[in-house]
């Protein structure tokens, strides 16, 4: 004859697997701070579309970029907000997120980030880096 707990036996393993079931747990601070475990309703992780975001500006051909007065290249500026996203990427739970906390303006000087593109216009960065973003979103919601 198989002998069963009792009822009281079987009440703290049942509390214990409902508990485990219904409220699950990160396996680490850095796993609940990451943004690529930010699913997107388009099926692409916000951490994805940043770093499409960071490549876009690496490679814009015969762009400068104007950080605090100083003219940099696409490569230099993408290394910088790679620099700036790898620090504060617990804080940035979005691609847009990203954009208008990380890559609008200087922390330092206040200065907007500004692109002067190849054909010598010149525009902020956030309203590129949205434009690139809505792109990057609707080309993935057409897969």
């Amino acid at each position: 004859m198989t002998k069963y707990p009792s009822k009281s036996g079987l009440l703290p393993i049942l509390l214990y697997l409902l508990l485990v079931l219904t409220f699950p747990m990160k396996a680490s601070a850095q796993e609940a701070s990451d943004t690529s475990a930010i699913p997107a309703a388009e099926g692409i992780t916000e951490k994805t579309k940043i770093d499409g975001l960071i490549s876009y500006v690496e490679n814009l051909q015969g762009a400068t970029f104007i950080r605090n007065g100083s003219e940099h290249t696409p490569q230099d500026a993408a290394a910088h907000l790679r620099a700036k996203f790898d620090k504060h990427h617990a804080k940035i739970k979005s691609a847009n997120e990203f954009i208008e906390l990380l890559a609008t303006k200087s922390s330092v000087s206040g200065e907007y980030y500004k692109i002067r593109l190849s054909d010598g216009s010149t525009t902020e960065t956030y309203k590129l880096l949205h434009q690139e973003l809505a792109r990057i979103e609707t080309e993935a919601g057409s897969k």
